[in-house]
């Protein structure tokens, strides 16, 4: 499932992403507002690349790479994940190496994968959770009018805010 902008291309996770994946997931800068396991190694990589492709296969996400139209390489991924039962609402999560930050490059993804979620996947709702001292999220999810859920808590993770958007 491909989805293109005007300078990006959001296409599938494979194999011969690993060093990509490490690159991103392990990267120190996006990890200071992300609680989670970094890769290690391209092994730790090529697991997590694996298992994205069994979610996909099984419906539970949707998950791209987020590469510059004329290069084969990831500067960071986007997704849709954690549907509730009935599939009407969605989280979406995403990343992005430093180097590509404030050129609105992640918007340009955002945009598609909105579109992409309320218009071919009829999704009534879509939620972020983003760190409350990442400040380049919280602008990028307010430019895309959603809106804080004052009160409302990501379980488990104190440090975040929850923004949702309704069709």
């Amino acid at each position: 499932m491909k989805l293109e902008t005007e300078r990006l291309q959001l296409k599938e996770i494979g194999e011969s992403n690993v060093e990509d994946i490490l690159k991103i997931r392990s990267n120190e800068i996006i990890n200071q507002f992300v609680q989670r396991n970094s890769p290690k190694n391209n092994y730790d990589a090529l697991q997590f690349i694996l298992t994205i492709k069994e979610n996909t296969r099984n419906n539970q996400t949707f998950y791209w790479g987020i590469s510059l139209k004329d290069q084969p390489n990831l500067i960071g991924t986007i997704c849709l994940w954690n549907f509730s039962e009935d599939r009407k609402v969605a989280e979406v999560g995403y990343e992005l190496l430093p180097d590509y930050h404030r050129k609105g490059m992640m918007s340009e993804a955002l945009s598609a994968v909105l579109n992409f979620g309320f218009n071919d996947l009829h999704l009534q709702e879509i939620v972020a959770m983003t760190n409350k001292f990442n400040e380049n999220s919280k602008n990028l999810l307010l430019k895309h009018e959603f809106v804080l859920e004052d009160g409302r808590e990501d379980e488990g993770f104190p440090e975040n805010l929850v923004f949702s958007l309704k069709k």
